[in-house]
């Protein structure tokens, strides 16, 4: 546990380097992740709430924790908690460090590393360029951006998930004028009849701050796009695997417990890649209850048989074939 003073007050931090280095090694031993490979990272942070005795006040204005959380694909590689009412940004870069570092300890590199405009600051942009080959981040428009969007003429038409937006690209000087990294702006007609000062039309704007130059602007919309998927690990951690109902009020144990259930979680995900190529009614993304259902539930009975106890299954599905095969 570790107390983070910002701007006058303190929040309390819990890092776990040993479990997390267990879990990289886990996913290692059963090779979902294999070392010297280059490997797509995201980062985010979820409020977990609750009502323990440690919980504070997040900005939904319930309470809970607020942790950091780092997945690579659906399996989840590094977490560190923290107060509820410690903001996003604060002291993310270092958590971000320790997470990269533990990772490429165990020879594990990235490739691109993708977070929400939460981790738009300075200082974690210099992070995550550090340890990643590309990086995309989504950013916040502020008065002196909007001005040079408003000089923006080579707007091109692009179709996105079926929609209809305009968009371009300028450098990005803002904080970081020696480096040469690359705004890419998407923008849709919003459909208000009340017409903009500035531009005439009403537009919806975003931002995407990145490194990567060779990427047209659609592809570097869609590949951020993608963060959603990386999003549901959240959903599955709180109704799967035990996150809505953290069991102490302690928040060191609480960080052990959800640890040990994303451990639980990526064993869970190499389970059903087995599973799923015997049984075409469980596919790779089934969700616990589903597993569940199918794959445990099943009548039989222990049978003393050649001086041995013997499982006997009533069924006729292939349990056999997923441990043999």
């Amino acid at each position: 546990m570790v107390s983070v003073p910002s701007s006058g007050k303190t929040y309390q931090f819990n890092i776990n380097k040993k479990l997390n280095d267990l879990n990289i090694k886990s996913l290692l031993l059963t090779k979902q992740l294999e070392k010297g490979q280059f490997y797509d990272y995201d980062y985010d942070n979820q409020i977990i709430a609750h009502e323990k005795f440690d919980a504070k006040k997040t900005y939904k204005m319930n309470t809970g924790y607020f942790p950091g959380v780092a997945t690579i694909g659906d399996k989840i590689v590094y977490i560190e908690n923290r107060d509820g009412n410690a903001n996003v940004k604060t002291a993310q870069a270092e958590t971000l460090e320790r997470s990269y570092k533990l990772l490429n300890d165990n020879e594990i590199h990235i490739n691109r590393s993708r977070m929400d405009a939460g981790s738009y600051a300075e200082e974690i942009i210099k992070t995550v360029a550090q340890y990643s080959q590309l990086f995309y981040i989504r950013a916040n428009k502020c008065e002196s951006l909007t001005r040079k969007i408003c000089k923006i003429t080579d707007w091109q038409r692009v179709e996105i998930n079926f929609k209809e937006y305009q968009v371009a690209s300028i450098p990005f000087t803002k904080f970081l004028a020696e480096r040469n990294y690359r705004l890419v702006i998407m923008r849709e007609k919003t459909g208000n009849p009340q017409l903009d000062l500035f531009e005439g039309v009403k537009f919806n704007y975003r931002c995407i701050l990145t490194n990567d130059h060779s990427s047209s602007e659609k592809s570097v919309i869609e590949y951020y796009n993608q963060r959603g998927s990386s999003e549901k690990t959240f959903d599955i951690q709180n109704n799967d695997f035990g996150w809505d109902h953290l069991p102490t009020s302690d928040m060191a144990a609480n960080t052990v417990y959800m640890i040990m259930t994303a451990m639980l979680k990526n064993f869970y995900n190499y389970l059903l890649e087995k599973v799923s190529k015997v049984f075409t009614d469980i596919l790779p993304t089934s969700r616990l209850k589903r597993f569940i259902f199918r794959f445990i539930t099943v009548a039989g009975r222990y049978v003393y048989r050649g001086r041995q106890w013997i499982l006997q299954l009533y069924t006729d599905r292939p349990y056999e074939k997923v441990f043999t095969g």
